[in-house]
């Protein structure tokens, strides 16, 4: 045999010994009598046997034909039963999703109650919901969403938006009666800071005259006499006085409403202030046009309630 046989010639040979007629054979392939013809001829051809004997009134399989059928019928049947389990896969609302977020408020409240709706809504698709820090692979790591603060590399993904995070500089009272005003980001050079993973801290200057474009960028090198990976960790430990901490804002809404923790940038000029810049929220995954249905309607689901906080 020179060549692998094309799968719809043998579709066609098997249609053909299914329907006992070349004409019947072509209607049922939506092709022309011609064409199926052509096809059955060059199987044989590939195949180096006859599978079928023409005459002009009748036709019957040969015994290798035969034979040959029944194997061919026996598989194609799988192969059919194989692409339905995918066509469901696609359009069924069932099945899991594997989800990566970022921890804290992010991940253990906001998301971790959208993916509990969601679950009473569809209540047979199952989601797991990872928190793991490091940043992962979709591919390798096999996960079908995830979710990511800042900026983005370009990775060949799909990176929704869901939302900005607005983030603070924060100090406990008590630090900052004690030690020297914040009037510039540089002052934080000489303070003692707590961090997580990032350690230069990005400041922008706003025009309150140019509805608050930024005018200034500015990145800061701190350091301070403890790290952690941990917002709560980090929210506790200045809250007890021990240093300045730059977190999302709603990690720490409590503290603020409270008064335990309070901006620790003091602003010179109500016409040029420094902020930290907003941190854009991310849901990513991969460009894939065969997208499960389960995985189109929660991407859409995190992203309609992630627009209504």
């Amino acid at each position: 045999m020179q060549s692998s046989s094309s799968l719809a010639d043998i579709r066609a040979f098997v249609t053909i010994a299914e329907q006992g007629s070349f004409t019947k054979a072509a209607e049922v392939l939506q092709s022309s009598r011609a064409h199926v013809s052509r096809q059955l001829a060059q199987l044989e051809q590939q195949l180096g046997v006859q599978l079928i004997i023409r005459t002009t009134r009748a036709q019957r399989l040969t015994p290798i034909g035969e034979q040959f059928f029944q194997q061919c019928l026996t598989s194609l049947q799988t192969i059919n039963q194989a692409v339905i389990a995918a066509k469901d896969d696609t359009e069924q609302l069932q099945g899991s999703i594997c989800i990566n977020c970022v921890g804290g408020v992010i991940g253990e409240d906001i998301l971790a109650n959208i993916i509990s709706e969601f679950n009473l809504q569809y209540p047979d698709i199952e989601v797991e919901l990872d928190f793991s820090s490091p940043r992962v692979d979709l591919i390798s790591e096999a996960f079908d969403l995830v979710v990511r603060m800042g900026a983005l590399e370009d990775s060949g993904l799909v990176a929704r938006k869901l939302t900005d995070i607005k983030v603070q500089v924060l100090a406990s009272p008590d630090y900052l009666a004690k030690h020297p005003v914040i009037k510039h980001p540089k002052d934080l050079e000489q303070h003692n800071c707590l961090t997580g993973s990032i350690k230069r801290w990005r400041f922008h200057q706003k025009s309150v005259q140019h509805n608050n474009a930024p005018i200034h960028e500015l990145d800061i090198s701190v350091k301070g006499n403890f790290s952690c990976k941990s917002g709560r960790a980090l929210i506790n430990a200045a809250k007890s006085g021990n240093g300045i901490v730059r977190l999302p804002e709603l990690y720490c809404e409590d503290e603020i409403n409270a008064h335990t923790l309070a901006p620790a940038l003091i602003s010179v000029s109500n016409e040029e202030q420094w902020h930290s810049p907003d941190v854009p929220l991310f849901l990513l995954y991969h460009r894939n046009r065969y997208q499960p249905a389960r995985l189109k309607v929660l991407i859409d689901f995190i992203c309609h309630h992630f627009q209504q906080l």
